[in-house]
């Protein structure tokens, strides 16, 4: 019985690293699609995303869902939300890798958790522990610093985190998994997209046709690239712990860092670095309360199992007793009840 969780915990694992590190380095991607413009891109992988989809859920053959949600009108209008949100943030995205604001798009995912913290504090009404409130602080204090530093607000930065969060938000709300909601989602762009595509033809604007072979297929992957990352980490969230999650959403943002300074030199003045360290600082602090919080829950629950265990095996042992005073002839109604004993009706 132990071999098979940690089988199946040690692949969740290997899936949301696979997830999370390709999408840390889809910025090695996107610049292969030049001379195609973000827009252009940004429609090819709507299109190619809903065929890769389409292809996975008939592999699977799940489409029950597709039935439920049509009959649901307000979990309709949530998807033409997200995919509204989603199209915002894939265009920034692509155009800010591919016009060299690697760190700058790293730094909106770096925020995006607080930014879901603060959203969740005022739109959902949700409590936060102190030091929840204190990461919250230090990263608007990170936004002012980066934004000094920039001379003017890292619009990139929030415009990614914004969006993604508000992503998250209305996901929340559809509560779809994750093939199925992009499968639903890229069916609202794909019309848009598909008309978009057929304009820059008929100007002869597109370069999918125009740039060979090989450009062509690899504006056709970014259905799989897309999509791919996705599938890895729904394998993932059901097979580890929301905190690992939580831990492993680091990598993405981290790889795209790391290739922003290091393989696309793009510059790290003082007041960028300040910025970074100070969402850094914000990011360890609610990983610390999410870890301590987490064991407080473990073990709280290990407890209340223990009492429940201690409390049945204490039945069990009165309503043993009471069989052998019942069978020796000792009137139940001369007993003392006792508070654990079940109540007649």
């Amino acid at each position: 019985m132990t071999d098979k969780p940690g089988g199946e915990k040690r692949t969740g694992l290997l899936n949301g690293f696979a997830a999370y590190g390709m999408w840390g380095l889809v910025p090695l991607f996107w610049p292969l699609l030049k001379p195609a413009g973000a827009a252009e891109i940004l429609a090819h992988r709507m299109v190619w995303s809903l065929a890769f989809v389409i292809v996975a859920l008939l592999a699977v053959r799940r489409w029950a869902w597709a039935g439920e949600l049509l009959r649901q009108p307000r979990k309709l209008a949530l998807i033409v939300v997200a995919a509204a949100v989603i199209t915002v943030n894939w265009g920034v995205y692509i155009w800010a890798v591919n016009s060299g604001h690697v760190v700058e798009a790293s730094l909106g995912y770096f925020i995006n958790p607080l930014v879901t913290i603060a959203m969740g504090v005022l739109i959902l009404k949700e409590r936060l522990r102190p030091v929840q409130w204190a990461a919250v602080a230090t990263g608007a204090a990170s936004v002012l610093v980066l934004a000094v530093g920039y001379g003017q607000p890292p619009w990139i930065s929030l415009c990614l985190a914004f969006s993604f969060a508000t992503y998250g938000l209305v996901k929340k709300k559809v509560d779809l998994g994750g093939v199925e909601s992009l499968a639903a989602e890229t069916a609202v762009q794909f019309l848009p997209a598909l008309g978009y595509l057929l304009w820059l033809g008929a100007h002869g604007e597109a370069t999918f046709a125009s740039e060979g072979a090989g450009h062509a297929a690899l504006l056709a992957s970014t259905g799989v690239v897309t999509a791919l990352p996705l599938v890895c980490f729904g394998a993932a969230a059901i097979r580890v712990p929301l905190s690992t999650l939580g831990l492993l959403q680091y990598l993405a943002p981290v790889f795209q860092f790391v290739l922003g300074v290091v393989y696309f030199h793009e510059s790290m003045p003082p007041a960028r670095w300040a910025g970074f360290a100070l969402v850094w600082l914000a990011l360890s602090m609610l990983t610390w309360d999410g870890l301590r919080t987490a064991r407080r829950s473990a073990r709280l629950r290990a407890e209340a199992a223990a009492r429940a265990e201690a409390h049945g095996s204490a039945g069990a042992a009165l309503a043993g007793t009471a069989g052998t005073a019942g069978s020796t002839g000792a009137g139940a109604a001369d007993a003392p009840r006792s508070s654990t004993d079940p109540v007649e009706a």
